[in-house]
């Protein structure tokens, strides 16, 4: 969001060492792992290589992948990271996380189909499960929201093989209220509550989405107020100003208030 950037950006190989390094302390036991934006292709190759290894080691690791290549502008998509990840992804990527956040332009991207109505979103879900992951989150959408134009739709499917073989899909809508400002790190912060509240109610998407996206809400309603107040009467803030407000929020995102609601389809 900024017009100017500094900083280096690790490549496959430095992310090979660290881990390596965690190796050699016997320190790669994890319960979760989580990846968001990406830019290069090898470095996304090694990300599934230590995936498989770590899921080696714990069976039960959950791998949450936040599969980020683009997004739509007034309805018109565009990727932000060189296109040869977009293979990556779908082929070896998504095969191997439990649980993947694509907004609606990446979920149409990964499977090549397009969403023009809740029903082509729900099978474009059901595409993505056949690929691998058990639960899959659309988490945001141009699809028309029941509850008006000021509302945007997340929605989430999630598949469970009982024991006797059989599937059960549990599918949710949320609608939440529309703010009208261009934040940086709301995917990134909804990956991190997905993850921590589908940790804290794995089997119960419904529950987890809605103190995701209520929490999501309460962090941007008090950003946009702030940010609000420090631009002055009148005028737009800007990105400084628009900065998520996250360790005022502490309470909302440890214990958020049910402020949105999901419906099960």
């Amino acid at each position: 969001g900024y017009a100017h950037w500094k900083g280096q950006v690790l490549n496959s190989d430095e992310l090979h060492e660290l881990y390596e390094g965690l190796k050699l302390n016997k320190v790669n036991h994890y319960d979760y792992v989580l990846t968001g934006y990406t830019r290069d292709t090898s470095f996304l190759a090694m990300v599934v290589d230590i995936v498989q290894e770590l899921k080696q080691q714990n069976s039960n690791l959950v791998y949450v992948c936040d599969p980020v290549m683009g997004d739509k502008w007034n309805g018109e998509g565009s990727m932000y990271v060189p296109k040869d990840l977009l293979p990556v992804y779908r082929d070896k990527v998504v095969p191997v996380a439990d649980i993947i956040t694509p907004n609606q332009f990446e979920a149409e991207l990964l499977t090549g189909r397009k969403i023009s109505t809740e029903k082509d979103a729900l099978e474009v879900m059901d595409m993505l499960h056949a690929m691998g992951p058990e639960t899959v989150v659309i988490t945001s959408s141009d699809l028309q929201a029941p509850l008006g134009n000021d509302y945007l739709i997340a929605l989430g499917s999630h598949r469970k093989t009982k024991a006797d073989g059989t599937r059960i899909t549990q599918r949710i809508r949320v609608e939440s209220p529309k703010v009208d400002a261009v934040f940086v790190g709301t995917g990134d912060l909804f990956a991190a509550m997905l993850l921590a509240w589908t940790h804290k109610h794995p089997n119960n998407l419904k529950v987890a989405c809605e103190k995701t996206v209520s929490a999501m809400q309460h962090v941007l309603q008090r950003t946009i107020k702030c940010a609000k107040v420090q631009a002055g009467e009148g005028n737009k803030p800007n990105s400084a100003q628009l900065e998520l407000r996250m360790v005022q929020s502490k309470k909302d995102i440890e214990n958020p208030e049910i402020i949105v609601k999901a419906t099960v389809l």
